[in-house]
């Protein structure tokens, strides 16, 4: 099978051509067979004349025929090198697709040893394909500033997309010209291996030019051919200097079996047939065991575990970091697999794992990425869930170990000064874009170190949202609407996940502007667009235990603050009964959301809460105090398809007795089955109850006619 080296250099007149041909030449005098391919498609024909040949026919000319070979257009030099080249004319080029490239170095390859491709000067799709299945990468580079900059721009750019420096090499020609920069220097500026310097004879090269006479024949005593011939033979000697192709040798091995005449070849290629992704290994343990070994070398040379974690907060150091990281994963994987992964595309999907594993979050980079995704849960390294469309599913994402899932968590909660360990080993975060986030790891979790995300909505929702994705409908909406303004207090329940934090926003979003709103939440994930707002969260103690404010501080707090309209983003505990009595005591239009199974439900997770405050009050002033504060209840639900709807708003009225309060539904969301696909079957209906407080809505000014409560 055939090594494949390709020549290039982004500046012309570098002698690019000229080695490229004589390099060819030199590797027949080695006994091995070669093959130059001219795929030059800005200066077409140069290695052609370089050889005094005069081809007739080129690659691209037998492409519409089926009963050409390949080899029907190479033309033999006497000295022994076979030539071929894609095109003889400019208007051909744009005839040379990507997969042309591909398929005819997998042909080629297997009659030759060597194959030498004159590259171009230009970074095309074809030339990175070209790179994409080569052995090693020669660029060729003059001693001047210019040439030196330009080659410095070019392996910049082939390291980004994921080349290892392994497999780019550097010939420094004209070494010795008068004034040149010296090759000490050309060295400490391009971080690749300079494989050979190529002495500067320009009467002699010129001499050779002109007659068509490769320089190596014609003055094989000159130190330009003394040069070419001893890298040859270095080519020769050091196998151990090529990169193997992971792809291009699969590939060999299979058609080698499977094709049994080339004229195949042409069928198959003239089939436009979706190409799946490459498997590059036989079975996804070798994948992650090879992550493994990548991410414990990448330790090794960058200290990963000591780096200071307030570093992914500098985005500018950041970048750099992550540059330099992915220079070094493209090295070690070559490193790693002993060859080089020629599919760009798994070499960037596997490079990005990699990174997202050094510096990132992982595995959860893509999940977090994916606007679909509301929520992550990670049970353990091999076991990874998302929440999409309302529906859980195990994802193929899978950790390096337990002990990068305790890394990720660590990488999270450090930047906001909270700690993990077996003396805390539960903890609340939030991601930089406000995600929530909950990590907990054994002894209490048996199962191996825990994440869940519940993912922040980067879009602020709008009733017409709801209403698209039929959350409620138009009544509903312009129910709500009125009772926001009128400043009726309200309470929204529901599940987990079932939407009430959203609901909430969108009620907060009828606020008028005027108002002064204060918002209090233990990870902040409301997003109001009014202007005099005012956000407050909880804060956890330190990592001493101390430092604690939770949400009944703030709020006290909050009433010393004039707020118009409180909102909590959540009510657990003692500051329940806090909520109830500022609500009761003019601070009308307050909003809050509870978990609860129903409206009824509501009822006793308030009163349970408000016990948890130590207060010793019987349950029948517990229920007044809730019949005076809460003006309606808005309930929430994630239905089995997956769908998020409001079930139910609710009036809360006055005591029925010395416990009860009365409920009356105004809205109802009614379930008539379930389709074959599984969608939820149903519709909002009223029930035609009018509120008691539809007279106080009317008298602030609100139009809200009778109408959208008939049934």
């Amino acid at each position: 099978m055939a090594r494949v080296i390709s020549v290039f250099s982004t500046k012309g007149g570098t002698g690019k051509t000229l080695i490229a041909t004589n390099l060819g030449v030199s590797l027949v005098k080695e006994n091995k067979k070669i093959l130059l391919l001219d795929l030059d498609l800005q200066a077409i024909g140069d290695m052609a004349k370089m050889l005094n040949l005069h081809p007739e026919k080129s690659l691209v000319n037998i492409l519409p025929f089926r009963d050409f070979s390949y080899k029907d257009i190479v033309i033999s030099h006497n000295c022994g090198v076979d030539f071929l080249s894609f095109v003889l004319r400019p208007r051909q080029s744009p005839h040379i697709k990507p997969e042309f490239i591909k398929e005819i170095l997998s042909f080629v390859s297997r009659d030759y040893e060597f194959i030498i491709c004159d590259c171009g000067r230009a970074f095309t799709e074809i030339q990175l394909t070209c790179f994409n299945y080569s052995n090693l990468i020669f660029l060729v580079v003059t001693p001047d500033t210019l040439s030196i900059y330009q080659t410095k721009w070019t392996i910049d750019t082939l390291q980004s997309l994921n080349f290892p420096l392994k497999m780019i090499k550097v010939i420094l020609n004209r070494s010795e010209s008068l004034g040149a920069i010296t090759w000490q220097e050309v060295r400490a500026v391009l971080p690749c291996e300079i494989i050979a310097r190529v002495h500067s004879e320009g009467r002699i090269v010129g001499f050779s030019v002109n007659r068509g006479i490769p320089v190596v024949l014609d003055s094989p005593r000159s130190k330009v051919s003394e040069a070419i011939k001893k890298l040859a033979e270095d080519l020769c000697k050091r196998p151990e200097i090529f990169v193997g192709s992971v792809e291009l040798q699969k590939r060999l091995k299979s058609e080698a079996v499977s094709l049994e005449r080339e004229g195949e070849f042409w069928q198959r290629f003239a089939l436009t047939e979706k190409v799946e992704e490459l498997e590059i290994f036989g079975r996804r343990d070798e994948l992650i065991e090879l992550k493994r070994r990548v991410h414990e070398k990448l330790i090794g040379k960058l200290n990963l575990k000591k780096l200071d974690l307030k570093l992914m907060a500098e985005p500018k150091k950041f970048a750099e970091l992550k540059e330099k990281v992915v220079g070094i994963i493209s090295d070690l994987l070559t490193e790693e697999t002993g060859e080089f992964i020629s599919s760009l595309e798994v070499r960037q999907h596997l490079v990005k794992d990699l990174v997202d594993e050094a510096l990132g979050l992982g595995p959860l980079e893509d999940l977090l990425a994916d606007p679909e995704i509301t929520d992550i849960m990670v049970n353990n390294k091999d076991e990874v869930y998302i929440e999409r469309g309302g529906k859980i599913e195990l994802t193929t994402k899978k950790f390096i170990s337990n002990e990068q899932v305790r890394t990720i968590i660590e990488r999270i909660i450090a930047p906001i000064g909270r700690r993990i360990d077996e003396s805390v080993p539960m903890v609340d975060a939030r991601l930089p874009d406000g995600s929530r986030v909950n990590a907990i790891i054994p002894p209490l979790s048996l199962t191996g170190p825990t994440l869940t995300i519940r993912k922040f909505r980067k879009e602020r929702l709008k009733i017409q949202d709801l209403q698209n994705f039929k959350t409620l409908d138009e009544k509903m909406a312009e129910f709500l609407r009125a009772c926001v303004i009128s400043r009726k207090n309200i309470v929204v329940s529901g599940g987990t996940g079932s939407g009430k934090t959203s609901v909430l926003n969108v009620l907060s979003s009828f606020i008028p502007n005027r108002e002064r709103i204060v918002t209090i939440e233990d990870a902040a994930e409301l997003k109001l667009d009014q202007e005099h707002w005012v956000r407050l969260e909880s804060r956890p103690p330190n990592i001493e235990g101390r430092g604690t404010v939770t949400i009944r501080d703030l709020f006290r707090n909050t009433l010393r603050m004039r707020p118009d309209r409180i909102i909590i983003g959540e009510c657990r505990s003692a500051e329940t009964l806090d909520m109830l009595q500022a609500m009761n005591t003019g601070h009308d239009g307050s909003m809050t959301t509870v978990h609860a199974n129903s409206t009824h439900d509501v009822l006793s997770r308030l009163d349970s809460m408000i016990l948890m405050a130590g207060t010793e009050l019987p349950i029948r002033a517990i229920r007044e105090m809730i019949a005076s504060a809460i003006d309606l209840i808005v309930h929430t639900a994630r239905l089995p398809d997956g769908s998020r709807k409001i079930i139910q708003i609710t009036e809360v009225t006055e005591m029925l007795d010395e416990i009860h309060i009365g409920l009356k539904d105004i809205f109802v969301f009614k379930q008539f089955g379930i389709d074959d696909k599984g969608n939820v079957l149903g519709d909002f209906f009223a029930t035609s109850y009018i509120p008691s407080f539809l007279e106080d809505i009317r008298v602030r000014g609100i139009p809200l006619s009778e109408e959208i409560f008939k049934a």
